[in-house]
Order: structure tokens, then C-alpha cells, then sequence
């Protein structure tokens, strides 16, 4: 799968998005200036073009997560995940039921505004909600199995440039780095978790999806935007005599 980060709050962009070959699109809330009506409405655009959307929260309280998921959300990205224990409590607050606590309001988005039975919206979100750790920090390393074992988690997606920083290191490429990131597909592998990443310039999905990588969110609205007037620029740059 590959997806794409929305770092400009508008539904406007999310509309667009939609209507592109992508296979999801993340709201960036963590590191761009998403407030709960801008998520909102970004989540109700995507869902309009039948974009599937995915949110990176900024803390992973259960109160943030319990918001994006009631707002129609088919999943979420919590960032600087380092313990199984961690992942739990996070768990608990995006599932209903069994491993989870997650609140249940039969008028939000998710549950169609009371147009739907319980049942129905309790089916749906064991079927579709995803919650996916993102490991960024040197010491998740020892934490991986853990992590990855919790009930509930359903991906882990590799955070590299925090991960990066995290190891003291200053290039994504660097090899402790890379050793970092095949340990945290092979935690993958071992637990049967997908795993997600971001992936530099100078690499391809191709390998790391021998090692397991199944989702990729590469880029953003931003690096589209500075890419296509790059892009124009040069293609239409007068001749220099």
C-alpha cells in the first residue's frame, strides 16, 4: 500500500487527494497545525472520495484517539511508541470490547448519526480500525516483541528520521540505522504485523518489501506542491542565449 502524509488542514486538498490512485492518506497532527474541526473535516472530505484516512495524533491520549476514530477515521498512528505496555493502554482506548475500553456514541460519524444499529458499528470497527505503533525511538528496540505482540496493535510503522536522531546518528542511511529498521521488520515478521515506513530518497519499497514492508507514505501535499512548480520551472525555463 502506499499513502501520503496531509500536512495543510483543508478539506480542499483532502478532496483532491481523493480523487488520486493512492491507497490512503495520513493527517499529519502531530507535526502540522490540525486542531478537532480541521481533522474533522479533512476526515469528512477523504471519506467523501472514499480515500481511506489514517491520522498521526500528537500525544495518543485516549481522549485524541477516541475523537479521530469517532470522526470517521479508519485508523491511527501513534507516534513514539516504546513499551508493550504503552501500546496496551493505546489499544484499549481505539478498540471496543475484549482488548479494549473505547467509549461508544452512537452519534458520531463512525456510527453513521444514530442511522445505524450498535451492532452493526461495533462489527464494522473491529473489521476496519487499525492502530498502528510507530517506532522511533532507540530504546522501542528492546521493546519490539512486546510491542508487536499486544493485542490490538496492527502495525508497526517505522518513525526513520526520529529513529535516526534517537541513535545520536545524523543520516537515515547510516548502518546502525538500517541494522535498526530490519530488526523492527523482523519483529514484524515474527508476530505476523504488517509493517509500515518512510523511506529516503535513495532507497526503494522493493527492498524493504523483501523484508516484510507492506505500507509506505512517502511525501506529502507539501512536497507535491514544491515538486510540480520545480518541475514547471525547469520544463518551461527560457533559453539562454
Amino acid at each position: 500500500m502506499m499513502g501520503t502524509f496531509l500536512k495543510t488542514p483543508s478539506a480542499i486538498v483532502c478532496e483532491v487527494l481523493g480523487l488520486t490512485a493512492l491507497d490512503c492518506v495520513c493527517i499529519d497532527a502531530e507535526h502540522a497545525p490540525f486542531g478537532p474541526m480541521e481533522i474533522d473535516a479533512c476526515v469528512a472530505a477523504l471519506r467523501a472520495g472514499d480515500m481511506p484516512s489514517l491520522v498521526r495524533v500528537r500525544t495518543g491520549t485516549a481522549g485524541e484517539i477516541l475523537g479521530v476514530l469517532d470522526a470517521g477515521a479508519n485508523g491511527v498512528i501513534l507516534p513514539h511508541v516504546v513499551s508493550g505496555a504503552q501500546a496496551a493502554v493505546a489499544a484499549r482506548a481505539a478498540h471496543y470490547g475484549g482488548v479494549g475500553g473505547r467509549g461508544y456514541a452512537g452519534s458520531s460519524r463512525a456510527a453513521h448519526y444514530t442511522t445505524g444499529t450498535m451492532a452493526a458499528h461495533l462489527r464494522h470497527s473491529a473489521e476496519h480500525t487499525v492502530l498502528i505503533a510507530q517506532i522511533e525511538d532507540e530504546e522501542a528496540l528492546t521493546e519490539l516483541d512486546a510491542i508487536a505482540a499486544t493485542p490490538g496493535i496492527d502495525c508497526l510503522f517505522v518513525g526513520r528520521m526520529d529513529l535516526t536522531l534517537s541513535m545520536g546518528a545524523t543520516d537515515p542511511l547510516d548502518a546502525r540505522v538500517v541494522a535498526a529498521v530490519e530488526q523492527i521488520c523482523a519483529a514484524g515478521r515474527r508476530h505476523g504485523k504488517p509493517v509500515g515506513m518512510f523511506i529516503t530518497p535513495q532507497e526503494s519499497c522493493a527492498q524493504w518489501q523483501v523484508l516484510g514492508a507492506s505500507l509506505f507514505l512517502l511525501g506529502s501535499d507539501h512536497s507535491f506542491l514544491l515538486d510540480g512548480a520545480q518541475r514547471l520551472r525547469t520544463r518551461l525555463a527560457p533559453s539562454v542565449c
